[in-house]
């Protein structure tokens, strides 16, 4: 029975740069995509969020101008400034149409996220 589901990812970009936030935002939903076979017309929405130290563009844009979600419901938040959170870091909460249960779905990690609690598949 296809459900509703959460799928989490989070990655660091190199620098507060546009081009920084796009590429890493563009490598992690591509990344979760793959890992999880989910395509375009599953994704119900995603919302990211970036910690306070990146500010130069929003993820979304990544998810719109480089992955071509135009009709999926984006929505961009900063976290909490938490002492020894990652820095540079982009999260993304996708909810995604499947028929796989929670435990089938793969929460990916990447780049200088790896450190991060992770139920799921960790890739560097």
């Amino acid at each position: 029975m296809t459900q509703c589901r959460g799928i989490r990812g989070a990655t660091t970009a190199n620098a507060n740069t546009r081009e920084a936030i796009l590429e890493a935002t563009q490598e992690l939903l591509e990344e979760l995509m793959k890992k999880n076979q989910v395509d375009q017309e599953s994704v119900a929405a995603a919302i990211f969020s970036t910690t306070p130290d990146l500010n130069a563009e929003f993820p979304a844009v990544a998810a719109r101008t480089k992955l071509g979600w135009e009709h999926i419901a984006l929505f961009n938040t900063h976290e909490m400034a938490v002492p020894n959170d990652a820095p540079k870091c982009i999260r993304v909460l996708l909810l995604v149409n499947t028929d796989k249960a929670s435990r089938d779905l793969v929460n990916l990690y990447l780049r200088g996220a790896i450190n991060l609690r992770s139920r799921g598949t960790t890739q560097s």
